[in-house]
Formats: structure tokens, C-alpha cells, sequence
């Protein structure tokens, strides 16, 4: 290739660089202004928003925050919601570790065969399979139950979470197994002591992923749980939005309580964002 071509084919690559940057910076000031719209409006009482959906508040009513949190029973909803995230994320990633390891370390036609089904199995959408699902978890006497669905979330996200963590262990040498193997330690104990210790980071993607999606599912937890105790902050919202329609609409206190959901996660994902990106691109050279 001349350098002429050189020249031109870097030159537009460079065009759909600065393009893709503008695209991404777009949808970045797009999602801050509808958050930044939203806490403004939280702020606000009913008849503010209605008048100048736009405008400021004049005065701030931080009581709709107090107000969203006592009435929509959040407190609550909140200890479930973290018991059942925090559970299911760490038996996700206690699964899916050693799962992804052999698949990715085991030279044998099987294990490629394993993680292809495996991929198979991360594309199918939830609603296919609820009506069995359902079935299955009521003969077990899990429904209406935060254990039962625990379990339904753990089998649902190993899928996702083994395929990623191959990729991961994919990324690292071999030489780390065989050096192990020739000072005598076994599968379990290379895994144990040397591997999960330096696929650190992986796992706590997969954990920080995990958790970002279990705390804000509302489609499986609206099927299996029927208690309002028991209920998940998703849960919470959509009951707070029930009793806002049924009882007169107070657009301010129905924003904070979205807020309130959503606070946690965008906190997270600022902590822990640069965590989450780096772990999602270890594995991309294999």
C-alpha cells in the first residue's frame, strides 16, 4: 500500500473517530440533562411542574424526597432489595469463576461446544421462558419467596457471567498453570491460590455488573413475589406510582422516589466506573 493510501485510509479512520466521540458525547449530555431535569422537578411541587415543565423551583420542597421515602415504604423494600442483589450477585460470580476457568483453560472439543451453548443461552429473552419458570418455582414452593428468587436470578445471569469470565481467563498465560503444575498443585489449588487472585478485577466486574441489573429487575420479582413485604425497590416504585395515580398525582414526590432508585446506582457506577470498563476489556485480545 502507497503512503498516499496510508494517509488517506488513517484520515478516515480519524473522521469516524471524532464522529463516534460526538455520537457518544451526545448520549452523554442527553442522559445528564434528563437527570439533571429530573432532580430539578423533585424539587418542585405539582403545580410548578404543570405550569413551566422547564423552570426552577422557587422555593426548594426537599419534603417530597421525605415524603416519597415514608409513604412509598422504600425503607424496607431497600433491605430486600439488598439482600437479594448482594446474594445472588456473589453466588453469580462463585458459580460462574471455576465454570469459566475450565471452559476457557480446557483444551477439548466439549468445553467449546459448553461455551457456545452457553452463548446460545444469553440471548434468550426472559419472557420465553417465564410461563415454565413460574411453573417450576411454584412446585418447588418458592414463590412469594426472596430465597426462591435468588435462585431464579442466579440461574438466570450464569450465562452471561460464565462467557465473560472465559473471555477473562482467556486473556491470561498458560505459563501460570504450567508452572503451578510442575510445582505439584492441583487444579483446585492453581485456581484457588494463583488464578482467582489475579482475575480479581474480572470477578469484580462481574459482581458490580451483576448487581447493577439485580437492583433495578422489576419483570421477575413482579411474577414471583406477592407480598408487599417482600417486595423489591423496583417493586416499591411501581406500588408508589399506583398509590400517586389512585390518590392524586404529586409529580414531585414521584420523581424523587425514582431518584431515591436511582441514586445508588449512578453513585456506583461513578465509583467504580473506570473498575468496570477495565475488566470488560481485559479479555478483548483473545
Amino acid at each position: 500500500m502507497s503512503i498516499a493510501a496510508l494517509r488517506r485510509s488513517s484520515r478516515r479512520r480519524s473522521s469516524w473517530r471524532k464522529v463516534a466521540s460526538a455520537a457518544v458525547w451526545v448520549v452523554i449530555a442527553f442522559n445528564l440533562a434528563v437527570f439533571i431535569w429530573m432532580f430539578v422537578n423533585s424539587l418542585r411541587n405539582h403545580a410548578e411542574i404543570f405550569a413551566n415543565p422547564w423552570g426552577l423551583p422557587r422555593t426548594l420542597r426537599t419534603e417530597n424526597w421525605m415524603n416519597a421515602w415514608v409513604t412509598s415504604g422504600f425503607g424496607a423494600a431497600i433491605g430486600n432489595s439488598v439482600l437479594v442483589c448482594v446474594t445472588a450477585a456473589v453466588g453469580i460470580v462463585v458459580i460462574s469463576a471455576p465454570a469459566g476457568y475450565i471452559l476457557a483453560k480446557t483444551n477439548r472439543r466439549l468445553s467449546e461446544v459448553a461455551l457456545m451453548y452457553i452463548a446460545v443461552g444469553v440471548g434468550v429473552p426472559t419472557q420465553v421462558i417465564v410461563i415454565p419458570l413460574f411453573t417450576i418455582v411454584q412446585r418447588l414452593g418458592l414463590l412469594n419467596s426472596l430465597f426462591g428468587l435468588v435462585v431464579v436470578y442466579v440461574a438466570l445471569n450464569l450465562p452471561f457471567t460464565i462467557f465473560l469470565l472465559a473471555g477473562f481467563f482467556r486473556s491470561m498465560p498458560d505459563e501460570l498453570e504450567e508452572a503451578a503444575a510442575l510445582d505439584g498443585a492441583g487444579s483446585l489449588r492453581t485456581f484457588a491460590q494463583i488464578v482467582a487472585p489475579m482475575a480479581r478485577s474480572g470477578m469484580t466486574t462481574a459482581l458490580i455488573l451483576n448487581l447493577v441489573w439485580l437492583w433495578a429487575e422489576v419483570f421477575l420479582a413482579l411474577i414471583l413475589i406477592q407480598s408487599t413485604s417482600k417486595q423489591t425497590l423496583p417493586l416499591a416504585l411501581l406500588n408508589f406510582m399506583a398509590q400517586q395515580q389512585y390518590g392524586g398525582n404529586d409529580y414531585g414526590q414521584l420523581l424523587a422516589g425514582i431518584g431515591i432508585i436511582l441514586l445508588p446506582v449512578l453513585a456506583a457506577y461513578l465509583w467504580l466506573g473506570r473498575r468496570i470498563i477495565e475488566g470488560m476489556t481485559v479479555g478483548a485480545g483473545k
